[in-house]
């Protein structure tokens, strides 16, 4: 059977449904379904210990130790990190320069007036 021969496939259920149609028809009870053995399911996997299993066979083949990894305590932010120096001072910070401020307008806020009637005498 090639890909565009579909000769070989049944459409079960239209098969099934159209019997039950000619049943309601002619007035007679619809066929019952048959009680069909399930298709096998496929094998339920422990997803944790296939990656336990793969983490331990990539180790061993990279010659590491099939122990648990190792683990480091994180600097926290009151210790000295390794790039700095005992006496080692901090870099000065730059402030940004203020913009000149805008004259406000006599009797209002800063913001600029709009004319809607632009144009018009």
């Amino acid at each position: 059977m090639t890909t565009d021969d579909i000769s070989g496939y049944q459409d079960e259920y239209r098969k099934a449904l159209e019997a039950v149609i000619e049943a309601k028809v002619e007035g007679r009870q619809p066929p019952q379904p048959t009680e069909e053995a399930e298709e096998p399911g496929g094998q339920v996997v422990d997803l944790m210990a296939a990656l336990q299993e793969s983490v331990r066979k990539a180790q061993a083949s990279r010659g590491e130790g099939a122990g648990d990894a190792e683990v480091h305590e994180m600097p926290t932010a009151g210790k000295k990190t390794a790039g700095k120096a005992a006496g080692e001072a901090p870099a000065a910070k730059k402030t940004a320069k203020k913009s000149a401020a805008r004259r406000s307008r006599p009797g209002g806020s800063g913001a600029p007036r709009l004319n809607f009637c632009a144009g018009r005498g």
